[in-house]
Order: C-alpha cells, then structure tokens, then sequence
C-alpha cells in the first residue's frame, strides 16, 4: 500500500474473540440439516468436513461442540466436491463408461400444484375457490412422477408452484399449464389424467394428460356351462388389467385393442370356447377408452421477446467489439515486428541491396515509429497502424523486392536454359524416335528456342549492367513465364506419338459350326484348309467369299442345313 509492505499480528485467542458474531452463525444450518433430515445427534454415526472453510479450528470445534464427537478428514477437502461432479457426470453420460454407483440425488425445494376448483367441477365439490395440492415434497427423489386425476366437463388450467418462498427470493409461480380442448362423449364430467414430471435437471413439467372413459361393450356367452365359466373368468382379468394399468400410454393400449380384434375368441394359443352357432346370451363388458388432451405451457420468469431481442444485439455488438480489439492488437503487433524486423535485415541480408542514403532515412523512420508506439500510438485504432505499416511498406518493400530477385532469378535463369538446350538438342537430333515428327514441326521448335535464347541473353546482359541496389530489369516472374510458353509450344510437337504400324491385310480365322445331330454326318460343312474357305454339300454351288471380307460367323446354325 503505497509502495509499502504492510502487515499485522493479532492472536488467536483475540481472532476467535473477534470473531464470535460470524462463528456463531455456523449452528444454524448444522440444526436446519438434522431437522430436514427428521435426525437428532444421537443418530449421527460420524461427521466428515470438506472444503477449505473447515481448516478453521474455531469451526471444528464449533463441530465438535454440537455432534459431540470429533470431525473426521478422510477425504480431500479441496477436491472431493469437484471429483464427485465429475464423477457423477460421467455416470449419467452415455459416452464414458464406470464402475457403477448408487447415487440417489434429491429435489432441494417443495413443489405444489394449484387450480381453481367449482362446485361443478371440483372433485370435492367444495365451492368455487383456489385449491392446490404437495405433488414434489422436499427430499424427493429425481427424477419422479406423479399422475393426479381431475374431473371437469371443459378447459382448465393447473399452477405449478414453489409451496416454501420464505427462504427463496424468486416469485412462488413457476409455470402455468392450460388443458383442453376435450368433449366428453357421454355428456358427463370427463375423467382427465394429468402426468406431472420432475425431470433429471430439476425441471417441473406436465408431461402429458389423458382422457379416460369407461364404454360398454357385448361378447357372446358359450351355451356350455363350464367354457361359459372360462370366458367370466377372462373377461374379469382383462378388466382388471385395464383398471390397473390406467397409467399406461395410448399406444400400449392401441396393440391391446388389435390383439383383442385379431385374436377373437383365443387364449394362451388354444382355440376359443365360444361359436356364434353356441351363442345363447350376452353379458356387458366395460372398456376404458383413453384420449390424448393438447396441453399448452406457460413458463413464467422468462425475458420478454423483446427483451430477449435486445440481449441478442447486445451480444453480438459486444462480440463485434471483441473481434475489432483481436484485430487492432494483431495490426499493432504487426507494426511492431516489422520495425524490428526491417532493421535488423538493413544491417544484415539488405546491406548490399540498398544505399546508405536509403539505409538511413528507413532506420531514422523506423526509429520514429517505434517511439510513437510506446508513447502516444499505445492505444490507437486499427486503421492507424495499418496506415503505419503502410507507410513503413512503402519504403522497405522495393529493398525486399531487389533481394527477393537476386535470390529467385539464378534458379529461373538455369530452368529456362535447360529447357531451351533439352527441345532444341531434341529437334537437331538424328535419333530415330523422332523420325515420325514432321522437318517443318522440328523447324518450328528450333526457332521458338533461338528466339527464347536471344530474349534471354539480351536480359541478363541488361541485368549485368544494373547495380544491387536498383530496380531490377530480369525479373524472375518473367523468366518462369517464359519457359512455361516454351513448354507450352514445343512439349506437343516433341512428344508427339509414333502413327501405328500397317496391319498385313490377311483373311480371319474360320470356326467350324459344331453337328446337330449323329444323322447329318455327311452334311457337316467342309473347310478348305488351303483357302480358307468353307463350303457345305447343300452349298456346293455357293461362290466362297473372298479373304479381305470378314466371315458371318456369329449364326452358325443358318449355314448348316436342317436334318
């Protein structure tokens, strides 16, 4: 503080002593935990502290004091926290996978749910008036369901409620759930079953609500005594199964209803008991008929469209200015690397390609643009340093420029030479791999190369001429580009293929048509072996085609006469 180092003694009996307003503070919620957790201290069989508050020895013995025993440190108090979360995360990921572990996780807040009741429509039947109901106490499991049944004869809707604020600093209302359209068919109050859900994150929502109504329906009862004895007994079990299972999804009732259809009078794979010939009554059989009610949700304590609208142009204003710092910090570091840069290269690899004057004013300058960027250039804008790099640019590159095509123009030179010696060597030569190649065609290359020749010895002789330290007259993009046109021109020529060989005009091969059958032996077709041509006995007149004529040999069986 001030330039000074300041620091302070004080005992711990005076620390404690000091400290007795916030120590005391410390048994509140050690008395709120064992009275959620419906314990007392004698029920307690060990104490474990975690975090780095409890290396305090005030609160240890604070600890000790109101559990009557001493705390134990078993577990890392920095780490232990962090590694359970971990640990827990990647229980509940579908990627990693680890020993398994029971944990069971619980709701920190009591939830309700709250709707507005009428004598007509409240199931009590109480009067008009706003009722409500603990659906998730405190300590409850997640996740958990739980299924609550309304009866009402149109749209109502349902709260979903903190039932404790006292301690919490957010409104009571979490959300609103409006339920409906439905009709009843029967004209009735309808049975609605509402699923209410506290999902894995600790999110209330009503999952689903259902329409249930019970319809009568007849099946035909068998004449004989004892099959008619099987089928109450089926009919009881299925009706039972469908009161039990009132929880169950519409699809799982949908295959329970095409089964039933499809399987008529069977059961466990045996044939049925009952024939239409053997009906002799009908008894009532009730089925429960469930339909999905639309369910719309209201969520409050959210920002408003426009609000939300705001914070989106916000971020991106805010993101906009994070980029434009990014790049005013990235232009400010290329300023300076470049001074450094450039001045090291003026006493080094430049030397020979600038002169002194040069060398001097571009030092002097880039002395000015380093001092302006620790003094009044530390906080400028973008385009500012990149008008200085610029400026810098503007003297520097042509010094760039004169090393750059000393270093490039001998390789360029050297490859335009000996592409100039390879295709005129090629054209000159008596080798008989370019025999086929045309004498005006050879005649042609030879004079692309003395022209490319000509073209580059006047060059470097003006080159030669030139000193380091001025703009150079060869430049090595123009070399390149020239011996990419000499290649362009004279490579088809050169590389021209051989025309193929003259095939000897000789007459094609001739198959001989497999027999028929045993008995037109003595009309199997005869070849000429000194001719090359075939004849059959029905034929014999036939004039033979001559040698330089393909055969038709792809239908034998015309050239053979039938049996």
């Amino acid at each position: 503080m001030d330039e000074k180092d300041v620091r302070g003694f004080i005992k711990r009996e005076e620390f404690e002593q000091t400290s007795v307003p916030i120590l005391e503070r410390v048994k509140a919620p050690l008395e709120k935990a064992l009275a959620e957790a419906g314990l007392t201290v004698d029920n307690i069989h060990s104490v474990e502290v975690v975090g780095s508050g409890s290396r305090v020895p005030a609160i240890i013995k604070i600890l000790t004091d109101f559990f009557g025993k001493e705390p134990r440190r078993t577990m890392n108090a920095s780490e232990c926290v962090a590694r359970g979360c971990a640990l827990e995360c990647a229980i509940l990921s579908p990627t990693f996978k680890v020993r398994e572990f029971q944990v069971n996780d619980s709701f920190p807040f009591s939830i309700a749910l709250s709707w507005k009741g009428s004598a007509s429509d409240s199931q009590n039947g109480a009067a008009d008036n706003q009722q409500r109901t603990l659906v998730f106490p405190k300590g409850n499991p997640v996740p958990s369901t739980k299924a609550l049944t309304f009866f009402r004869t149109g749209t109502f809707s349902v709260d979903v409620i903190y039932s404790e604020v006292n301690d919490l600093q957010v409104p009571a209302q979490i959300s609103t759930y409006t339920i409906g359209p439905f009709q009843s068919t029967n004209g009735e109050r309808a049975k609605i079953k509402v699923k209410v859900r506290l999902n894995l994150h600790g999110i209330v929502s009503v999952e689903a609500a259902t329409m249930l109504e019970e319809e009568e329906i007849e099946v035909p009862v068998s004449a004989a005594k004892e099959p008619q004895k099987e089928a109450v007994k089926m009919d009881t079990d299925e009706t039972t199964n469908v009161s039990s299972s009132g929880g169950s999804d519409v699809n799982m009732q949908d295959d329970k209803n095409t089964s039933e259809s499809s399987g008529g009078g069977t059961e466990n794979g045996a044939p049925g008991v009952q024939m239409d010939t053997d009906a002799k009554a009908e008894a009532p059989k009730k089925k429960v008929k469930k339909t999905n009610v639309p369910v719309t949700e209201l969520v409050y304590g959210g920002m408003l469209a426009a609000d939300l609208q705001k914070a989106v142009e916000k971020e991106f204003e805010m993101a906009l200015q994070d980029r434009v710092m990014e790049e005013t910090k990235d232009k400010k570091n290329a300023v300076e690397a470049y001074v450094y840069d450039m001045r090291n290269k003026l006493h080094d690899k430049y030397r020979d390609f600038v002169t002194d004057a040069e060398s001097e004013e571009l030092i002097a300058k880039l002395q000015e643009v380093e001092d302006w960027l620790y003094e009044d250039g530390e906080d400028e804008t973008k385009g500012v340093y990149v008008a200085k790099l610029e400026e810098l640019k503007k003297q520097g590159d042509p010094i760039e420029e004169r090393y750059k095509e000393y270093t490039e123009r001998g390789p360029a030179i050297d490859q335009l030479s000996y592409c100039i010696n390879s295709f005129r060597e090629a054209a000159l030569s008596k080798d008989p791999r370019f025999d086929h190649i045309d004498e005006a065609e050879k005649q042609k290359v030879i004079n692309e190369c003395t022209a490319a020749d000509a073209w580059l010895r006047e060059k470097k002789q003006q080159q030669e001429a030139c000193s380091k330290q001025t703009t150079p007259v060869l430049l090595s993009a123009d070399v390149k580009r020239k011996a990419e046109t000499l290649d362009r021109l004279c490579r088809p020529i050169m590389t021209k293929p051989k025309p193929p060989p003259a095939k000897p005009q000789t007459s094609p091969p001739t198959e001989t048509p497999a027999p028929q059958s045993q008995a037109s032996d003595e009309q199997q077709p005869k070849v000429d072996t000194e001719m090359g041509d075939q004849t059959t006995d029905a034929d014999a007149q036939a004039t033979a085609p001559s040698s330089d004529e393909p055969m038709e040999t792809d239908k034998p069986e015309d050239a053979n006469p039938t049996a």
